[in-house]
This record gives C-alpha cells, structure tokens and sequence, in this order.
C-alpha cells in the first residue's frame, strides 16, 4: 500500500503533500483521516492563523428558560473572548440555542404552540438575558436556521459516503430528557412519584424508556483506539484534568455504535434524513454541528475551525468528547483545541429544580446585583473542577469586599479633591521611592510592586487556562495590598506646604493611580462597565487599554510615563455601591 506523507516546517508556513491513497474500508478511512486532523489541529498553524481565535458555548436547549448555569457558560466564554480581543487576536464567540428532538416537541404541545414559535419565544429570553449581561457574542445561531440545516445534511452526506453511517435496529434504553441512549450500566432502578417502579439514567436521575426501532447508526465503535490515541497525545485537549481522566476512564469500556436517527412517526421536529424521510437526525447530532456551521463550513470554515475552543458543562461531557471527535475524524476534520469544562451551581448544596423552589432567576438577580456585580460573583465564586452553591448573601459579601470596599475605596482616596486638588495624574519622584531601597518607601513597598509587576502574567495564566477565579484572586490580592500601601503612608497627613512632603505624597498617588490602571485593564474581560468607569476616571484613552499597554510604572525604571501630568476624567460616582441585604428580603422566600 502507497503511503501518505506529512512535511511540517518550524517556520509559519507548512507545506503538506499527502499521496492520494484509495479506501478500501471505512476502518483504512478513518485512520487516515483521523492521523491528519490530529496533526492539523495540534501542530501546524500558518501566520494568518497566529491571531485567529474561535470560543464556544454549548447552543442551550429551549425546552424551558435560561437558568444561573446558562449565564456561567456564557460568561466564561465572553471573558475568554473579551481577553482575546485585548490581545489583539481576531476572535469569533458563538452561541445561540438547540431547537429541535423529542423534547421541545413535547414541550411546545404542552403549551398548545406550534414548535417552532415556541422555541422562538424561549431562544429570545436567552438572547435577552445575554445582551443584558454584556455578552459579546459575534454569531447567534438557532438549529432551526436554514443555513444550520443545510449544513447538518451535507454533514451527514459526508458521513454516509464515508460509510461511517449504516441503517440497523437499535433496542435500548433512551432518555427523552437527556436526549441520550443508555446502556445496561447506566441505567438502574427507582420509583417514581407515585411509587411505580421505574428505571432511570444513574448519570441525570431522569426516567429512561425501552426503545425498540430501526433507524441509522454511527460507527462509533471503530473510534475508540483514535480517541484514546488523540487524548494521551494531547493531555491539555481536556481541561481540567479531572474531566480529561474522566473521559479515558469512559474510554476503557467498549463503545457501542450510536443510533443517529429516530423514526420520523416519533420525531418530527428535526431535519430530516436526506434521501430517507421516514427518519429524522439525532439531536445531539444536528446540535453539535452548529459549530461548523458558524465555523463557515462546509466551504470557507479552515480559518475558524482550526482555532476551535469549547465551553460546555460537565453534564455535556461525553457528548463533546466521545461523539463529536468521533464524528469529526470520520469526516476528516481537525479536533478542537480544547474542550474546557465547569461544573454546576448548586443552591443549599441541591440541584436547582422547580419543584424545590431554588431556581435562581439570572436576569433578576443582574438587575438586583447589576450587571458587572454578577459576571464578578460568578467568575470569581465559580470553580470548574466542582460544583459552587450559590446565595444572595455570598454575592452581598463578596461584591461589597471587593468592588465597593477595596477597589472602590481606593479608587475614591486617590481621586478625592482633598488628596488630589489639582485632578492630575501626580508626579513620581525617583528620589523618594528608588528602584533601590532608600528613599522614604520600606520594603513592604517594593513588593507590593513586585506583586503588580508580575500581576499580569498571573492572570494571563488563569485567563488561558479558564481559572478566572485564580486570576481574580490574585487581583484581589494585588489590591489589598495596594490599600495597604497608602494606608501605611497616610498621605492625608502629610504637610502640602513642604516640598519633599508634596512631592512624596504625589508619588504615593502616583504609584496608586498605576496600580489601579492595571487592575483596571486587567479586569476589562470580566466586568466592562466598572472597568470602562474606572479606567475613565484615570483618563487613560479607548486606545490605551490593551493588553500590550499595561507597562505598569515605567517611572520606577527611569522610563517616561504617558500619563503623569495628565488630567483626571470626570467623577462619575462611587465605582460601585455597596449592597444592603435589608433590600432582599422580600425575596427571602425564593433563596435560602
């Protein structure tokens, strides 16, 4: 057999020269296809691409309205996005919603609407609730598009002349609510509300139906070895790790192939099979697809895909890293660049349902909270590796410490008339705080500027590797120090008549002033409008808020600094006000 060939430059630009090779079985097909969209993705990028990057959320199902979850996802995803830009990459962020399967048509029965009115009823209050917390998203997509179902049948097309895609009979277990096929192991028995023995998924607890009926199938079971072979050559494709040796452990176990149709007597609402229209295509199928399709697929999708990222919850695992690489090694696509999971938000340490009363209503508690107050709680409160519980007084806590409190109250002192009369970007004085010791700082001085300098670099970290907490952590952190800096100096003492004095606490305010212009730039990605106001406040310009602009305290090392002597912008208010649980209590009955 001829082989193909792969010829990788270390410069920008890779040249590939693959022999044409004929297929002689789908299993000889997907080897090929899956050894080459390995290499792509992992290893070859052209300059062009350098700068290009591609965040995801999962598309949510419409089948009720948007909870705290869904807006975790998103803001994940807009901080990530926001970061980008900053840097000056080219990034695209999409989400939108999953409109088709059994479910929604239930669902939308329920409710006496045809399907598709009612998923546009439910797909506006995600895309509501999205532009009222400053998500950024640069593609909306709905699978009830006409442009998504064109993609999902060329998809499928693909798959079938692959000869990936075979017409068989699946019996088994299936749940509707989870839109997913079980196996004996995960299933198990329980009682329903009325007592009735019933069996249900040991992974949602939701109810699960013996399904008898002929339909398409995957082969997924030729992938296992592939799977295996991409994950242990990239450990980082999953983050974090407890997610990415979930997925190996899954590995271990034989796959079965997967059923990717469903009777279209049972299914209607769906694309239908193309060349079949008594079948309908698997949900998690014509979902998944939806990011090839903003991708620009089948024809123009290269630029974006290569440079794919996904956020997805850790309910959603197995269908993100089990299904969809399979799917796109069989059709001889690049794999993501990584799949980055979180966990759920609890609220007295349960799932939030109807049925308990503790759903937590995202929208309310932003306009209670505001905007920036809930992108910061969620971020900095949210931990992927578990599960986070949520209350109105963690978010009063928090967001009265850290926004109004420390950033805020340094912000007011060192803007305040009484210390600042003038309204100026102070001088720095090398003479009262050298790059050396000396001077009139003390050594607890110069390491809060080491904690500054190398802030940066921190939450570039944290930033990359989705731990905005840890990032906000040390910002945090970063802050209270520098509250302890002018707290140690207390320039409000010092005598304005004497010169060194004068010229000492102008250098207090300036070093101050830097800091907080940090914070400020480095906080964009998480809360726009309070970084936006702080930043303003400063006077540091539009163009002068980038990631590359940082350069924190130039002075300190004899450089220039564009800033001092600059005017302050206008005062426009406290930064952030603090929160009174008193105003809540109204509410007392839906939180606990």
């Amino acid at each position: 057999m001829r082989t193909s060939l792969l010829f990788v430059s270390t410069g920008c630009k890779a040249v590939r020269s693959l022999t044409k090779i004929p297929i002689f079985s789908p299993i000889t097909a997907l080897s090929r296809h899956q050894r080459i969209a390995v290499l792509r993705s992992s290893t070859t990028h052209s300059c062009e691409d350098y700068k290009i990057y591609y965040i995801t959320t999962p598309i949510f199902y419409v089948n009720a309205s948007p909870h705290l979850g869904h807006l975790y996802s998103a803001v994940i995803a807009d901080c990530v996005h926001r970061y980008k830009l900053l840097q000056g990459f080219n990034s695209k962020f999409a989400t939108g919603t999953d409109e088709h399967g059994l479910k929604i048509q239930q669902a939308a029965e329920a409710s006496g609407k045809d399907p598709l009115t009612f998923c546009t009823d439910v797909s506006e209050r995600y895309k509501h609730l999205f532009n009222s917390c400053d998500i950024s998203y640069t593609d909306y997509i709905r699978t009830t598009e006409q442009r998504h179902r064109e993609v999902v049948k060329h998809f499928w097309s693909v798959l079938v002349d692959k000869g990936l895609i075979y017409k068989g009979s699946y019996e088994g277990w299936y749940s509707t609510q989870d839109e997913s096929f079980l196996t004996e192991s995960q299933v198990a028995d329980a009682l329903d509300s009325s007592g009735k023995k019933i069996k249900v998924s040991l992974e949602s607890g939701h109810k699960v139906e013996w399904m008898t009926e002929e339909n398409y199938m995957f082969r997924l079971s030729a992938f296992r070895s592939q799977l295996l072979e991409w994950l242990r050559g990239n450990p980082h494709a999953i983050q974090p790790e407890r997610f990415y040796h979930a997925v190996l452990q899954w590995l271990q176990e034989d796959l079965p192939d997967l059923s990717v149709s469903r009777q279209r007597s049972r299914l209607q609402w769906g694309v239908p099979v193309p060349a079949d229209a008594e079948q309908t295509i698997y949900v998690w199928l014509d979902a998944l697809v939806n990011y090839l399709t903003v991708a620009g697929y089948p024809d123009n999708h290269s630029k974006w895909w290569n440079m794919a990222h996904h956020i997805v919850g850790k309910d959603i695992l197995k269908f993100h890293a089990i299904y969809w690489p399979a799917f796109l090694l069989g059709a001889g696509l690049p794999l993501p660049q990584a799949i980055y999971v979180h966990s759920h938000w609890t609220v007295g340490g349960k799932k939030m349902s109807k049925s308990l009363g503790n759903v937590v209503d995202p929208l309310e508690r932003s306009q209670t909270f505001t905007t920036d107050g809930m992108r910061y709680f969620l971020l900095r409160q949210g931990v992927p590796d578990s599960d986070c519980d949520y209350t109105d007084n963690k978010v009063i806590k928090l967001l009265n410490a850290e926004l109004a409190d420390s950033l805020g109250g340094l912000l007011n002192r060192c803007t305040a008339p009484a210390l600042n009369p003038a309204q100026v970007y102070p001088s720095f004085c090398p003479r009262c705080f050298p790059s050396k010791q000396g001077g009139r700082a003390v050594v607890e001085d110069h390491h809060m500027l080491e904690a500054v300098r190398n802030l940066q670099a921190a939450v570039e970290q944290h930033y990359e590797s989705m731990h905005v907490y840890k990032a906000l952590e040390a910002i945090a952190a970063c802050v209270r120090k520098t509250n302890g800096f002018v707290q140690r100096h207390a320039p409000w003492k010092l005598d304005r008549r004497d010169v060194e004095d004068q010229r000492w606490l102008d250098t207090i305010i300036h070093v101050s002033l830097e800091c907080l212009r940090i914070y400020g730039t480095l906080l964009q990605p998480v809360v726009p409008q309070i970084s936006n106001k702080l930043l303003s406040r400063l006077g540091v310009r539009p163009g002068e808020r980038r990631w590359a602009d940082v350069n924190f305290l130039p002075r300190y090392r004899g450089m220039d600094c564009p800033f001092e002597g600059r005017a302050l912008g206008p005062d426009s208010g406290v930064l952030f006000s603090r929160l009174e649980s008193q105003n809540l209590d109204k509410r007392k009955h839906k939180i606990k």
